[in-house]
């Protein structure tokens, strides 16, 4: 194997947004261009680091390897092509800390009974929103665990009274598996998204991280039905679950592939304290970084974010995600009183600063990377892929949030 290999694999990935399975496997699991691939299916190519963030200091992604700097600098050009510098930010209300269900990573897990449970009020998600409209965000998101102590009723007022005091922004919710009926509602209520990350694609794997109580085929079934609606859809999965292999993880890319979402989440697995999984290892912040620049050239049309863990896992791991090709940020508008509480792994960061803080310091961060936030509501370009002056005019640099600083 050699750069040329390599780069032949990634032109091909961008040309064509797939590959065969072994060429897949290839850019997943190559320790870097001159190195032989290994045959295990297992994930121990790479080391992680540990919850805290504190193995890697790294800023550049050739700060990991030759192939994970290739990935990124054709994924991150991709992301341009589409999306320019802007980088879109959604205002994460993380409302209710209770769950039914007894996932095997989750912090929140029901039989958690040492987790301070909250439900934020009607008026305390409202207030959230409003100081969020005035920082500038335009696009809201509702996170919760399977809270049915909220009914559809309590979710369509909810969101029907958002729309009512911010008709411009876009409002995407995130709270678990419903009926078909339920989602509906929510949608002509004026819900507009749905995040719902698979977790693996792969039946018997999906049967190692939860209960028997829940079903991939529910899952999936959730997932076609939300776009069937007309919601944009959200799906994803971690990176380095306990049992997880390449096989499960191109298992996961074909299912992308067939579902074609307009959104993609993916991050480290990152264990907590008090689950079943308390003692496995985090997973791969390089693998993660491959894996979103695979999901970009894949994708290229995808709001994709560097989610809140990859940015736990390593100090600048936010930073690394918008260079790998992600283009979407999730600051937490939730008080300050319920963030901490809302801990799905350890170490979980920016549970204490105020949102105007945590964005103000964001922006500096974003564009010192080379990118810039942007005040949108920042819509699925869907079907419009091959329109780059329709992104572009979704995005008009007139309406940047916190312009960069000008030395």
């Amino acid at each position: 194997m050699d750069v040329s290999y390599f780069s032949n694999l990634i032109s091909q990935l961008k040309e064509e947004n797939f590959l065969s399975p072994d060429g897949l496997r290839m850019l997943m699991s190559a320790p870097d261009v001159s190195s032989d691939v290994p045959s295990s299916p297992e994930l121990s190519l790479f080391s992680a680091p540990d919850a805290s963030g504190n193995a890697y200091s790294h800023r550049e992604l050739s700060d990991f390897s030759e192939l994970t700097a290739m990935l990124g600098e054709a994924a991150d050009c991709q992301r341009r092509k589409f999306y320019g510098e802007a980088v879109f930010v959604r205002g994460l209300i993380e409302f209710t800390n209770y769950c039914k269900n007894n996932c095997y990573y989750c912090g929140i897990r029901c039989e958690n009974s040492d987790v301070k449970r909250y439900r934020l009020s009607p008026d305390e998600i409202l207030e959230c929103c409003r100081e969020g409209y005035t920082l500038g965000f335009r696009t809201f998101v509702l996170q919760g665990g399977e809270d049915y102590n909220y009914s559809d009723r309590d979710i369509c007022d909810i969101v029907s009274s958002i729309k009512s005091h911010h008709p411009d922004c876009a409002i995407t919710l995130s709270m678990g598996e419903r009926s078909k009926e339920s989602y509906r509602a929510y949608f002509d209520a004026g819900a507009d998204r749905y995040l719902l990350r698979h977790e693996t694609a792969d039946i018997t794997h999906y049967a190692k991280l939860h209960p028997d109580s829940m079903s991939l085929v529910n899952r999936k079934r959730c997932l076609y039905d939300l776009k069937e609606i007309g919601y944009e859809v959200g799906a994803g999965f971690m990176v380095g679950s306990p049992f997880q292999t390449y096989d499960t993880l191109l298992d996961d890319l074909n299912f992308l592939k067939d579902l074609k979402p307009h959104m993609i989440g993916i991050g480290p697995f990152i264990r907590h304290k008090n689950t079943p999984f308390r003692n496995y290892p985090c997973g791969s912040a390089e693998l993660t970084l491959r894996l979103i620049s695979i999901l970009r050239l894949m994708f290229p049309y995808a709001n994709i974010p560097s989610t809140t863990a990859l940015g736990t896992l390593l100090p600048y791991g936010r930073e690394l995600g918008l260079k790998a090709g992600a283009n979407v940020l999730m600051p937490n508008l939730s008080p300050s009183a319920a963030r901490n509480k809302y801990e799905l792994y350890d170490n979980k960061i920016c549970s204490g600063d105020e949102a105007a803080a945590q964005l103000d310091a964001l922006r500096k961060r974003v564009n010192a990377a080379g990118y810039n936030i942007i005040c949108s509501r920042g819509d699925s370009i869907g079907d419009c892929i091959g329109d780059v002056s329709f992104v572009m005019r979704s995005v008009p640099m007139a309406h940047v949030l916190f312009p960069p600083t000008r030395g």
